[in-house]
């Protein structure tokens, strides 16, 4: 019979096992960025790869893989349990949202492409008032507009231009992560409704939402020629299958990190670690792509993660605060591991609810 593993050896494994997965989000997430601008970005021999649709439906793909794997190994229902035009909307606000990302690298850098995704909170917030009636606190305000104004300081006092590009094609490409700000708002956010109204699992959402983009993004590419297009350039540039395969990969290894992550050690480590993964590709694409950066901009980086870390400071502050405060009555009579179960439940779930849900949704978005 094995023995009872103790406090310390247990903590260790704990440690261990959150390392392991916050590595995984950071590495695979981080191959997914270098791989997608150079795909965007890079010429393959004398001519760019220009069919970004063509990316979301091969991402999709392997998420619709995935989610059917794992619905067969949680024994979870493959009966859709949201009405499909639900899904559809979530569908279209989800290619939208990745094909403004990928068109955005076209004419901007990865750096403020990434950013981007920082500058989400304030779409997330006004939509989560807008659809759900949320309300927030003027400490959430504060460090959106922190947030914010660090990423509008970054684009004002530097160079944000893709390499390829002229620096008044950044102008649209700047426009494009405005759509992609809206449209990824509102697609983690209508997400959540539908969790809380339909009480859907992850994976049974996860297929449903991917099968439903595949189908538009399929759609699309045979409605514009896109098709024959992506063919054509795979054929004449057979090195991008490789690229796209791995773009795929990587985009599904993290979310499998994502949900383990988030399954043993909640939602405020998550957002921790995006936080880090952020501020490492962003790193990795001045390394490996030599981009310029001024002193003003590496200055807003700082305050944009610096902002994001102190939410994610304050997420583990009130947490802790909420479990002091729910030990407190054994001082009288001790609790039930039922009553615990809930407790712990209960704080897990406002946590969740405290950080970016749109990083623990099922759409890859990145």
């Amino acid at each position: 019979m094995a023995e009872k593993l103790g406090p310390a050896e247990a903590d260790l494994g704990a440690a261990l096992r959150c390392l392991i997965f916050a590595s995984g989000i950071i590495l695979s997430l981080g191959a997914y960025g270098v791989l997608q601008e150079r795909i965007m970005s890079e010429p393959y021999g004398d001519e760019y790869f220009k069919v970004s649709v063509f990316l979301v439906l091969c991402n999709r793909l392997a998420a619709i893989l995935f989610a059917v794997l794992m619905v067969a190994v949680k024994r979870e229902s493959y009966v859709a349990t949201v009405p499909i035009w639900k899904y559809l909307a979530v569908s279209l606000s989800n290619v939208s949202a990745t094909w403004c990302q990928y068109e955005a690298l076209k004419y901007v850098s990865f750096p403020v492409q990434m950013l981007g995704k920082s500058f989400k909170m304030m779409p997330v917030m006004l939509w989560g008032i807008a659809i759900s009636g949320q309300k927030y606190k003027t400490s959430d305000w504060l460090i959106a507009a922190g947030v914010t104004g660090g990423v509008t300081a970054f684009l004002l006092t530097g160079d944000i231009k893709s390499k390829h590009a002229n620096q008044d094609s950044s102008v649209y490409g700047l426009l494009l992560l405005v759509g992609f700000l809206a449209c990824d708002g509102f697609t983690s956010t209508f997400q959540e409704k539908l969790f809380k109204e339909h009480k859907t699992s992850k994976y049974n959402q996860m297929l449903y939402v991917n099968a439903s983009s595949a189908i538009v993004s399929g759609a699309t590419l045979l409605a514009t020629g896109g098709a024959s297009k992506a063919l054509g350039f795979v054929s004449r540039h057979p090195g991008i299958v490789f690229d796209a395969s791995f773009l795929s990969a990587s985009a599904v290894t993290g979310q499998f990190f994502i949900y383990s992550l988030v399954k043993e050690f909640g939602a405020l480590v998550l957002a921790a670690t995006m936080n880090m993964r952020q501020v490492l590709s962003i790193l990795t694409s001045y390394i490996v792509y030599v981009h310029p950066i001024s002193m003003a901009q590496m200055l807003s980086l700082v305050a944009v993660f610096g902002s994001l870390f102190y939410k994610s400071y304050m997420g583990y502050a009130k947490k802790k605060a909420t479990e002091a405060a729910s030990a407190a009555p054994q001082a009288v009579g001790k609790a039930t591991e039922e009553e615990m179960e809930q407790l712990k439940g209960d704080s897990t779930a406002k946590d969740a609810k405290d950080t970016e849900e749109g990083e623990v949704q099922w759409n890859d978005k990145k």
